[in-house]
């Protein structure tokens, strides 16, 4: 799945996502003057001009004869209401796909019109390192050449999935969206109880971070189900055990992770409303 370098661009919004994307973009040896970028504050963007990105404070800036093939939004949810209408002059013209949580397919069908190809897609904070996993839906204007170019600029950050159902975008936002801040807490927590046990910080801080890094390549990595790695690392009688008899008890991190992800489904189904 590769990007066709001749693809012509419109971001708006050039934040940590839409940096992500703009960098993996041209690491894909896409030709930066094919990606015009809507950004007011432009202090983190010079290295862009460097490789041929057109860069605009707002819509107004750009000619009316510019026609790109993807539209795509990277701006908070809080102010697309605000956004999006402008960006009807490429209605019937452009894909338009948004990156952004709480906003329904519906919503950008409402103020773009239905004929429109519209993709809704959820990145994940480890796109900053091209390391992310990206999960995008579309309407019934997408056909497949659509849906594959889509892909392809969302793998310049990670891995991607296509879903068919948009209502299981909340429970993808919840686990990979939201995902990297539950892995955050546990590197805290698990520094934080280092350091109670005697263990100066960067010990305790190293300890944790290559223990989390290391396990989860060898999670990727391995064809074994992840109850049996887990199984590999406990011995009967040892310390892992006893470890896990508190984190699968009754009251454990198995019960947590379950509600915590409940609730964030719950959230997320409530900001698409």
């Amino acid at each position: 799945m590769g990007i066709k370098k001749t693809s012509k661009i419109l971001l708006i919004g050039c934040g940590k996502m839409g940096c992500a994307l703009l960098s993996g973009w041209l690491d894909q040896s896409m030709e930066g003057s094919n990606i015009c970028v809507i950004e007011p504050q432009k202090s983190n963007l010079a290295t862009f001009t460097g490789q041929g990105v057109s860069l605009y404070d707002s819509l107004d800036d750009i000619g009316l004869q510019y026609e790109p093939d993807f539209v795509i939004f990277a701006v908070k949810p809080q102010i697309m209401d605000k956004v999006v209408p402008s960006y009807k002059r490429f209605a019937g013209k452009s894909t338009f796909i948004s990156i952004a949580a709480g906003k329904t397919i519906n919503f950008f069908e409402q103020k773009l019109g239905k004929h429109n190809a519209i993709i809704r897609a959820m990145p994940n904070t480890p796109a900053a390192i091209k390391r992310g996993i990206t999960v995008a839906c579309g309407n019934s204007k997408v056909e497949k050449p659509i849906q594959l170019a889509c892909l392809a600029l969302l793998a310049s950050v990670g891995e991607v999935r296509w879903l068919n159902d948009e209502k299981l975008i909340d429970a993808v936002t919840a686990i990979s969206g939201s995902g990297p801040a539950y892995v955050f807490l546990l590197a805290e927590t698990m520094v934080k109880a280092g350091i109670e046990a005697g263990l100066n910080h960067q010990t305790a801080r190293d300890l944790t971070i290559h223990t989390i890094a290391g396990s989860g390549a060898l999670l990727k990595g391995s064809s074994e189900h992840i109850s049996i790695l887990r199984e590999n690392v406990t011995s009967p009688g040892g310390t892992t055990e006893a470890a896990l008899s508190v984190l699968m008890g009754e009251r454990g991190m198995q019960k947590l992770i379950s509600k915590a992800i409940k609730k964030a489904i719950e959230r997320s189904k409530a900001l698409d409303s």
